[in-house]
């Protein structure tokens, strides 16, 4: 949102959930945009119901655009995010799958359900949450028609929506791909970012990493068809979150060594 303001020249506002990593804020601001957190929103769904509120009614007020990551309010713009279903589907073609999904609000695994259901493919769509931010998850796999409104305690960045903005949507269009619900730990999330770098050195955010513990659940439960391809939405770079580098590398500085000799010592005694 703040690259594309900048590119167009159009001033960027953003209103933060209270809990956002400042690694994440910082990149915004780098694009000249102007943020301020607000107390207690991503938290608790009453809070988010007024910002939400107040947002459409302040842009309508100013005669300017307001987006949110979610079909309910941003139809449009989320329209385009249903092409990461379109190219799964594509890249299988009459093939089996699954494709594990982390949400919060929801918006990104509504779209790429829908995308896969639109080009009727032989795939199937789960929704993976945070045990702190329990929406939808839950409800999908109780069988449930609605999600569920949560004060989040998840210390997973990005998935700290407690509302219920896209939970039903999710609820209807998951249930009818076959999907169901998996809920992970944060502990597993951060676990598995640490995984997913050193083996396969791929560099996430911790939300990301949230659709990697849900295989696992999967695997555990023995709800993961060998006959599947299996995918994990991995969307955003672990830069956005500066708190679970350090967790994963920890705080220790990088030592200075005198020579080259004493570099190539090191190597050669971790040979």
């Amino acid at each position: 949102m703040a690259a594309y303001c900048a590119r167009a020249g159009i001033a960027c506002h953003l209103a933060i959930v209270e809990g956002a990593p400042e690694g994440k804020l910082r990149q915004m601001r780098a694009y000249g945009a102007q943020l301020q957190r607000v107390a207690d929103f991503g938290k608790m769904p009453a809070v988010n119901a007024a910002v939400f509120t107040g947002l459409q009614d302040l842009a309508a007020e100013l005669n300017a655009g307001f987006e949110v990551s979610a079909f309910s309010i941003s139809p449009h713009g989320m329209a385009g995010v249903k092409t990461i279903g379109y190219e799964i589907a594509a890249a299988f073609g009459k093939e089996r799958f699954a494709v594990f999904s982390p949400a919060g609000g929801g918006g990104l695994t509504l779209a790429v359900a829908r995308g896969v259901a639109e080009s009727a493919a032989n795939g199937r769509v789960h929704c993976v949450q945070p045990t702190g931010n329990d929406t939808i998850a839950s409800a999908l796999r109780e069988g449930a028609r609605r999600a569920r409104p949560v004060d989040s305690t998840t210390a997973i960045s990005g998935l700290q929506v407690g509302s219920v903005l896209d939970g039903d949507q999710v609820i209807s269009a998951c249930r009818g791909l076959g999907g169901t619900g998996y809920v992970v730990s944060d502990e597993a999330a951060f676990a598995w970012q640490a995984r997913l770098a050193t083996d396969e050195g791929i560099f996430c955010e911790p939300a990301c990493a949230v659709s990697l513990a849900g295989v696992e659940a999967a695997v555990a439960a023995g709800e993961v068809d060998a006959a599947e391809h299996v995918v994990c939405l991995i969307t955003g770079v672990g830069f956005k979150d500066e708190t679970s580098v350090i967790k994963m590398a920890g705080e220790t500085p990088t030592p200075l060594v005198p020579t080259f000799a004493e570099f190539a010592a090191a190597v050669r005694a971790h040979w």
